[in-house]
Formats: structure tokens, sequence, C-alpha cells
């Protein structure tokens, strides 16, 4: 079967690799949509920490944004799974650690992360081996498309619930990619008035986002959560001089560099600091807000190409006749040209 095969800082290429079989506890899944984010992009140009610390190497396949459909079982997997649309996790824990028995398996130090970590190939595929306890099911309201986007949607969940607010109070939001975007999404669905700080700014409007703005026009106004879903090393520092005291700034980007934060800020207006890393305790609802029609997350996809072209996409290329989000799919069941 074909798959994305990272080789080298820079370069990738289009494989044939050994067919998956499922291992007692695993599904086979044919692979229909996958999400291309900048963890994918960073493990491409060898910028991405895990490649520095040594838990990922080349060569190494991506893919961690998906959706798909179970084709068959391993021992001790119920044969129901089979045929359903399904995404998953992508934090898989050892199951058996304090941490994981605690319910946090997604900092599970002995943690395979799909597509990122070594030791559990991406979904940049026609077909994966993912293990069937983190398997969630999609309705049929939830298409391929939207599938491949209830990871990124699970981090935006994370964020909304840890800004903790009441309907009615404001968010400031930094950052106008799909992070932002879909977090701008989730607490708009729960009643908070929604701002976004950012550069590109028409497409955000155009989502019905009017109050979006740029570092000159912002407003001055009491800021009661903010989240920061950018990479810019001066962001974090401007989340804890925005928010209002005794509320609260969630910290969900990353920058390549070094970022600093005052920590007397924090201490003297009495902030509390959330920092969010992988989506686990946020699929679930935000699988229920995509079937409910709570928000719909397709519009935030730019255009879905092939596997031949998922290379020029990590080096940052954009595709022909692509639309204005932020967002480029992965066809893994096409060879060549859009769809």
């Amino acid at each position: 079967m074909r798959a994305l095969v990272l080789t080298a800082p820079g370069k990738a290429e289009v494989r044939e690799v050994p067919v998956p079989v499922a291992a007692p506890g695993q599904v086979i899944v044919d692979v229909e949509r996958v999400g291309v984010c900048g963890t994918d992009v960073e493990l491409f140009t060898g910028e991405m920490s895990y490649l520095h610390s040594g838990v990922s190497s080349y060569p190494l396949r991506p893919g961690h944004e998906w959706s798909g459909t179970v084709r068959s079982v391993g021992a001790g997997v119920g044969e129901s799974w089979i045929g359903r649309r399904v995404t998953g996790d992508t934090m898989i824990g050892c199951g058996g650690c304090r941490r994981c028995l605690a319910g946090r398996h997604h900092v599970c130090p002995e943690r395979h992360e799909l597509g990122i970590r070594d030791g559990l190939p991406g979904a940049l595929a026609e077909r994966m081996a993912f293990p069937a306890a983190y398997l969630h099911p999609l309705p049929d309201s939830v298409d391929a498309v939207a599938g491949a986007m209830v990871e990124p949607a699970g981090n935006a969940q994370r964020c909304v619930d840890a800004a903790d607010l009441a309907a009615g109070e404001r968010l400031l939001i930094l950052g106008t990619g799909t992070i932002g975007l879909l977090t701008a999404m989730l607490a708009r669905a729960r009643g908070l008035e929604v701002h976004l700080l950012g550069q590109e700014l028409e497409f955000a409007r155009s989502l019905g986002f009017a109050q979006s703005w740029d570092a000159a026009s912002l407003p001055t106004l009491s800021w009661d959560a903010v989240v920061d879903a950018t990479n810019a090393p001066s962001m974090p520092g401007l989340a804890m001089s925005l928010v209002e005291p005794g509320r609260r700034v969630v910290y969900i980007g990353l920058s390549g560099t070094p970022s600093m934060i005052d920590t007397r800020d924090a201490v003297l207006k009495d902030v509390t600091t959330v920092g969010i890393l992988g989506a686990s305790a946020g699929l679930a609802d935000a699988i229920a807000a995509f079937a409910a029609g709570s928000i719909d997350p397709r519009p935030l996809v730019a255009a879905t190409v092939g596997l031949e072209e998922a290379a020029a996409v990590l080096s940052g290329s954009r595709p022909p006749g692509a639309g204005p989000g932020p967002k480029i799919q992965i066809n893994p069941r096409i060879a060549y040209g859009r769809r």
C-alpha cells in the first residue's frame, strides 16, 4: 500500500509499504481523510523538538488528524467495529502507569503519539493499524471531512473548557489559525462574547467573527479570559498582560524559541494559567458539537489533495484553487489531483 514517509529534514516521498495486520487489541482502518497541521510541518522541516530529544526519528510516517472506516479487527476486539466510521485519539498511553490509571494517559511518560512519536505509524497512508481502545465512532451526521477535524476541535474544546467562562463573558483568542478559529466557534456556541486578535482577519470575519482585530485596532476592554493559540514568542506575555486580574490564560500555542512570562504579573494579578497538550479529554464533546450542528468545521478546509501532493503541502505550497480556509486535508485513497 502507499504511505507518506518523511526521510530527512525537508524530504518526504510516497512509498510502497507493507499492508498492516491487526495485532491483538488493534483494528485496521481504511483512511479517508487526514488533516495536515503545524506539528506535521515541524516534523517535515526537522524543527520538531521530539526529533532533537530522541523520541521521534526518521524515517517517520506522519498523520494524526484523521477519519476512516474500520476494515478488520485483531484478537480481543469486537467484530461490531467492522464497517464503522471512526476517528481516534492521538495520545496512546501505556495503560498501567499512575497517570494512565488516573485518566491522564495523554501525559503518560511511555505514550505513543500517532504519527508523531516513534512506534505508531500515522494516518497518511491508505490503511493503518490503530488500538481499538482509543477509537471514537463518528455519527452519520459527521462526514469524513469533519471527522478529520475532530482532533484539532478536541484541542479547541479543552481551551474553551479551561477558560472557565459563563455565557455573556468576554474571551479574547490570540491567533486566527485552525485552533484559534475552532476555539472561537465553540466559544460562540457556548454563548461567550468572542474576540480574535491576528493578522489574517478577512476569513475570520467571513465566519461571523466581526470582532476580529489586529494589534493596532485591538480595543481596550476587560478580557475575562485569554487563549494564546499562536506560535509567536511574544504572545504568552501579551496574554498575561491583557487578562483581567483573577481570571485565566490558556496556552496551547508553541513558539519555536522560548517565550517569556514574568511570573510577577501572574502572582500580582492572581491569574490562573493552563497549558493544553492534546485533544484527548475534548474529543467526545467535539464530536457531539459537530453532530448537533453547534459548529461546522468544514469551511476551515481550504482544499483536499491526494497523497502525492502531501510533501508539497508540508513544504508550504498552497494547492491551486484552494479556498481561504487555514486547513489542508489529504485523501490517501486517491492517487492524483484534487477532490
